[in-house]
């Protein structure tokens, strides 16, 4: 089977034409008090608000419109840990056909929900990327079901894309756009749009320092795939897939570190701020910004919030027992 290859900008073209009857158009937020505290306009794009709570339904919905009849019949599978499963879930709907989502022991509770909600068939592995990939390969053998990589399928990236796409259209004259780095999906589609569109956008993609394997591998040149992540930014734990690091290094895309504290204090600011519940890989993108004052200062900034699916089962649980 060849590499998968990086899609370009008609291919996100497309994609967004083959979502748009499913997808929202999420809003892009402001806030004078967070742009004070980081001396630049900060221009919020939605992705929390959009099908299933994550940017993750873009990309899903283009991988799964983009089979042939014959390939959707016997519907999709993936791994994963949360936002995408929900995604597939929810874009094997629109096709009316089954999806099949791995999913590792010890996933975030609300996560799961979301993915067995959204109608999807789960099947429970150890929580190792191998285990994963093992499991999918089963599945895919036993029911002929088509995988859907979580970031790493350029049908996916593009999908992905279209939010950049977007957030360009909405927000003119950007100086920089940041944007979660996990697998590398979404930022390698940004990537993609940025570069053809407006050349001049700094690209900063923002990781959690304890899960920093994309900062790492564009420092020694090569995928660095060892260590355990270990971050509160439940849904970047993933490793940079292959065709990811290679939009990474082709795009010049600066992949900047920060520690889970400041991602807390900067998801403290949004919800109190903006008023909108994100999750804390959300916020990661705010805390690499308020990491930098000084080289962002005075700048037009775009921050993609990626998701909002958080587990809100420790706030209530102690009035609400019966919650859970």
């Amino acid at each position: 089977m060849p590499e998968p290859q990086l899609p370009d900008l008609d291919e996100v073209r497309a994609a967004a034409a083959r979502i748009a009857p499913f997808a929202r158009v999420t809003p892009v937020m402001r806030d004078e008090t967070l742009d004070e505290l980081a001396g630049a306009s900060l221009h919020f794009k939605c992705e929390h608000l959009q099908v299933g709570g994550a940017f993750k339904f873009r990309g899903a919905c283009n991988a799964v419109w983009s089979l042939t009849q014959e390939q959707a019949r016997s519907g999709v599978v993936t791994h994963s840990s949360g936002n995408h499963g929900a995604a597939l879930a929810l874009a094997a709907r629109t096709r009316g056909i089954p999806a099949h989502v791995v999913v590792p022991e010890g996933a975030v509770r609300a996560k799961l929900d979301n993915i067995a909600a959204a109608g999807a068939i789960l099947h429970p592995c150890a929580p190792t990327l191998a285990a994963r990939e093992e499991a999918c390969a089963r599945v895919a053998r036993e029911t002929g079901a088509t995988l859907i990589h979580p970031y790493a399928d350029p049908r996916v990236i593009a999908g992905q894309g279209t939010a950049a796409l977007e957030l360009l259209s909405q927000v003119p004259d950007l100086d920089v756009l940041v944007a979660p780095v996990g697998g590398g999906g979404l930022i390698c589609g940004c990537a993609i749009v940025v570069r053809a569109l407006s050349p001049e956008i700094a690209l900063v993609g923002a990781e959690p320092s304890g899960a920093d394997d994309a900062a790492r591998s564009l420092r020694a040149g090569r995928r660095v795939m060892d260590g355990i992540p270990r971050t509160i930014c439940d849904g970047l734990r993933a490793t940079i897939g292959a065709i990811n690091f290679e939009g990474l290094q082709k795009y010049a895309v600066d992949v900047v570190t920060v520690d889970d504290e400041p991602v807390v204090a900067a998801m403290r600011g949004l919800w109190t701020r903006l008023k909108q519940t994100v999750e804390p890989s959300s916020a990661l993108a705010l805390a690499a910004v308020l990491s930098q004052r000084e080289r962002h200062r005075g700048r037009k900034i775009g921050l993609i919030l990626s998701g909002g699916n958080v587990d809100l089962d420790p706030f209530f649980a102690p009035f609400f027992p019966e919650v859970r």
